[in-house]
C-alpha cells in the first residue's frame, strides 16, 4: 500500500492505518530527516526479523537503531546518561545523528549488539515523530538494502520495487540521498563512525 501524508500535518486517519499495521507486525518505509528507512515496531520479533530478511543480514550484526520521539524516550532505552551528554544530545536532537549508547534492559536483545549498545535517533521530521508518537514507543530505523541511489529519494519508485517485501510505503515528499553522521557516545572522546548529512566537530564531545 502506497499511503501520501501531508509532511507537516500528516492526515490522522492515515497515521491511524499505519499505527494499526506496525502494531499487527508490520513493516514499513517511512521518511526521516535523511533519507527513507526501513521501519517496523521493535518489540515485534517476527518483523524485525523480515527487514533483516530484506537486508540479507543477522540482527545482531545489522547494527540496527531506532527512532525515539524526544530525549526523555531515548534516555529509557540507555543506561544513566551524564549531564554534559545529557546537554550535548539537547543540543543536537532532533536532527540528522545517530547516537550509540549503552543499551538499557529496555531493549530488545534482538537489537543490542554484541557490545550491548545501540543506535537512537530523534529525526527532525514531522511524520516520523507523529508516528513514534502515537505508536508510543520506538521505531525500527534500516537504510534500505544495497546502495544509496536516486531511487531511493522517490516513494513512487520505492513502492514498485518494494510493493511485495514492505506493507505500507509513505509517501512524505522527495527523500534525501545522505544518511546521518553516526557518533559513538560508548566512551571518551566521542567518535563519528560515519559522516552523514549532521555537522559534527571535534569541540562537539568536549
Amino acid at each position: 500500500m502506497l499511503i501520501h501524508l501531508h509532511p507537516v500535518n500528516p492526515q490522522p486517519r492515515q497515521i491511524k492505518l499505519i499505527i494499526e499495521c506496525l502494531l499487527d507486525g508490520g513493516v514499513i518505509i517511512y521518511p526521516t530527516d535523511t533519507i527513507y528507512g526501513l521501519g517496523c515496531d521493535i518489540f515485534q520479533q517476527k518483523a524485525i526479523q523480515r527487514i533483516c530478511r530484506i537486508k540479507n543480514i543477522e540482527p545482531q550484526k545489522a547494527q540496527l537503531s531506532f527512532v525515539c520521539h524526544d530525549l526523555s524516550d531515548l534516555s529509557k532505552y540507555t543506561k544513566s546518561i551524564s549531564t554534559p551528554l545529557y546537554r550535548l544530545l539537547k543540543n543536537y536532537l532532533p536532527g540528522p545523528y545517530t547516537f550509540i549508547l549503552p543499551a538499557s534492559k529496555e531493549v530488545p536483545k534482538i537489537l543490542q549488539s554484541k557490545k550491548s549498545t545501540i543506535g537512537l535517533r530523534v529525526p527532525n521530521n514531522v511524520i516520523a515523530n507523529t508516528i513514534v508518537e502515537q505508536l508510543t514507543h520506538p521505531l525500527l530505523s534500516a537504510s534500505l538494502p544495497g546502495e544509496m541511489v536516486e531511487e531511493y529519494t522517490d516513494p513512487e519508485l520505492m513502492y514498485q520495487n518494494f510493493e511485495k517485501l514492505v506493507d505500507i510505503v509513505i509517501d512524505g515528499g522527495t527523500g534525501g540521498m545522505k544518511p546521518s553522521t553516526i557518533i559513538d557516545c560508548t566512551k571518551e572522546p566521542y567518535k563519528v563512525v560515519r559522516q552523514g548529512l549532521g555537522e559534527w566537530t571535534e569541540t562537539s564531545s568536549v
